[in-house]
């Protein structure tokens, strides 16, 4: 009978997890990200550290780098996981602590509607201002629909990467899935983009990111489709949007969740972005008129939805993972 205390211990854990997982979505909707001593931050400033000691412009660097930086978390969640096995109420805490300090949504949801009250309000400065809390676009000589533009792709991509993808990785492997995933999302942002410094030491940073977020992009987008409605959108008509443009993007997740983004609210996303000392030109995503704050409110409400979605699944999942069984 030795397999039946393994497999109800594997239920307890897997129980454990999917609490958790809803536990510490609920601790991010209710507190959001903490003010001061983000773990978050904190690996940053590690990670710094640990790219001014290897870094150097080839990709075996980079891949160095990302293996250590990435691989560091995630051995430090798999002994914190084994030393709670058949632990229920240590686990719940550890999974629910881990995933509050992944999750960015209620982050995101609150930068995205201060930039509304702000356009509302006709302060572009103060707009201008506020951008770089949620994306690199140099903001200068942004107009209001240009301003709207880029908060409602920040919003569409970083559904995906601030809540979804954390939350189906914690599903997949529970608390190493959480910190691994958050490592590689957070060595993209300050790695991955492309400019002089990182065009190659940044790219294993860049495709571990893009391969991490291939699923969870996708079901960000669904979810959007799904959810439609609760905006005034129509499903159909998002759908019909997403499959005609989600490969426009070039990146191959960001054009998934907003060209849902774009079908669901009936706004036109795409176009030239400036960034500082560069600048790129997206193709059109939608068919509608440029966004404007109204945009925004309705983008960040769908987000809402996406993760409390998302949630649910999350926790299903968790439950549903496949039992260890030791033989007799």
């Amino acid at each position: 009978m030795g397999w039946l205390a393994v497999d109800r211990t594997a239920l307890g854990d897997r129980a454990a997890d999917a609490a958790g997982l809803l536990a510490g979505y609920g601790l991010d909707a209710l507190l959001g990200d903490p003010r001061r001593f983000h773990p978050v931050a904190g690996f940053g400033t590690l990670a710094q550290r640990l790219e001014r000691r290897l870094y150097r412009d080839d990709r075996r660097a980079g891949a160095a780098y990302t293996l250590i930086a990435v691989g560091t978390p995630a051995a430090l969640g798999l002994a914190a996981a084994l030393a709670t096995r058949g632990r229920p109420i240590s686990r719940f805490a550890l999974t629910a602590a881990a995933t509050w300090t992944v999750l960015g949504g209620r982050t995101l949801r609150a930068e995205g509607k201060a930039m509304a009250r702000h356009l509302r309000g006709g302060d572009l400065p103060a707009a201008r201002g506020r951008l770089n809390h949620l994306c690199g676009r140099d903001p200068a000589r942004l107009d209001e629909p240009e301003l709207a533009r880029a908060t409602v792709e920040s919003v569409a991509e970083n559904t995906s990467d601030a809540v979804v993808a954390p939350l189906c990785w914690g599903a997949v492997a529970g608390v190493p899935g959480l910190l691994a995933y958050r490592a590689a999302n957070t060595l993209d942002a300050m790695v991955g983009h492309r400019s002089a410094r990182y065009a190659r030491f940044g790219t294993p940073a860049a495709r571990l990111d893009d391969l991490l977020n291939l699923a969870p992009a996708r079901l960000t987008a669904l979810l959007t489709i799904a959810a439609a409605p609760q905006v005034r959108g129509r499903r159909q008509e998002a759908l019909r949007v997403w499959r005609r443009d989600r490969n426009d993007h070039p990146s191959p997740n960001a054009g998934q969740c907003e060209s849902a983004m774009a079908g669901a609210l009936g706004v036109r996303l795409g176009g030239r972005n400036v960034y500082f000392g560069r600048s790129e030109t997206r193709p059109y995503l939608g068919d509608g008129p440029r966004p404007d704050h109204r945009h925004i409110a309705r983008a960040a409400r769908l987000s809402g939805t996406v993760g409390v979605a998302t949630a649910a699944l999350a926790a299903v999942a968790a439950l549903a993972r496949p039992r260890l069984r030791a033989s007799r």
